[in-house]
């Protein structure tokens, strides 16, 4: 039970702080009030000087360090444009190159549609088809039946092409 009251005395302590603490008392906020006015003060008075204003109250030395801020915020502004317009010009470069590559694929593809009329797509070959002829009947054209056949007078059309003479016979 001692240890209840304990807790109990911890954490209502521990309440009152935060409550005295609480920042929306009415005197808190004229503690905040009373920082915050001289520095907003500063801040406008800058923002002025900064527009070119009131410039009659600041001696040599303040001018020259204004001057140089403003230099400085000059080159910086002037940097970050000139990277932005360098990504505007690489973008509008990725571009160009994409519809130059658009446009070439339609020209080719154009092009392969006139020389092929019946052909569907340009993306499927025209192979043509390995045919087998049992019985004779020289269906090359320009070569020597002799040179095609086998023993059992079966005549072959191979299916790729090698350089090796692979179906030499």
């Amino acid at each position: 039970m001692e240890k209840i009251l304990e807790r109990y005395e911890r954490y209502s302590y521990v309440e009152r702080q935060l409550v005295a603490n609480e920042p929306e008392s009415p005197g808190n906020w004229t503690l905040e009030y009373n920082k915050l006015k001289p520095r907003i003060d500063l801040l406008q008075r800058n923002h002025r000087h900064y527009m070119g204003e009131d410039l009659d109250s600041l001696s040599l030395k303040e001018i020259q360090s204004l001057e140089q801020q403003l230099d400085s915020a000059l080159k910086h502004i002037r940097s970050r444009k000139n990277q932005l317009m360098y990504e505007s010009i690489s973008e509008l470069q990725r571009k160009i190159k994409e519809k130059e590559k658009t446009m070439a694929q339609q020209v080719q593809w154009e092009q392969q549609q006139n020389r092929n009329p019946s052909s569907s797509s340009f993306l499927v070959p025209q192979v043509p088809v390995p045919r087998l002829n049992i019985g004779g009947g020289n269906i090359y054209q320009g070569e020597a039946p002799e040179e095609r056949r086998n023993e059992l007078n079966l005549t072959l059309e191979p299916i790729y092409t090698c350089n090796l003479g692979c179906f030499a016979l």
